[in-house]
């Protein structure tokens, strides 16, 4: 089993930056897939980034490409999200996910492949 950390959250004016990042405590961090979603009252989670077991493999969103980036940190179990530019349309709860994978250059994008979540954090831009 994992455990999952999010932090780095806040407020921010539209245009503006933030870097989530999720910490990773538990089992081995490199057997897992890791993934951010995010969600908003009323809607499905949906996906915003992914990157594979072995960090050279990552995949986006449409909403978040160019903008986001997701890395991973194997020395310090870490997986953090930069957001840049960012708009008023990407507040939301914001999800770290790990999937047990065999993988090493497996992206998940499907919610459902998941099996470790965190308690998600709040990222709020205003216009």
């Amino acid at each position: 089993q994992v455990q999952l950390v999010e932090s780095g959250g806040g407020l921010v004016q539209a245009g503006g930056s933030l870097r989530l990042s999720c910490a990773a405590s538990g089992r081995t961090f490199s057997a897992y897939a890791m993934g951010w979603f995010r969600q908003v009252p009323g809607k499905e989670r949906e996906f915003v980034a992914a990157v594979s077991r072995s960090g050279e493999s990552t995949r986006y969103a449409d909403s978040a490409k160019g903008r986001f980036t997701i890395s991973r940190d194997s020395a310090k179990n870490t997986v953090p999200l930069q957001m840049n530019s960012l708009k008023p349309e990407d507040t939301a709860v914001y999800y770290c996910a790990a999937k047990y994978t065999y993988s090493s250059s497996a992206i998940y994008t499907f919610m459902k492949a998941y099996e470790y979540w965190g308690q998600g954090i709040q990222v709020t831009v205003s216009s």
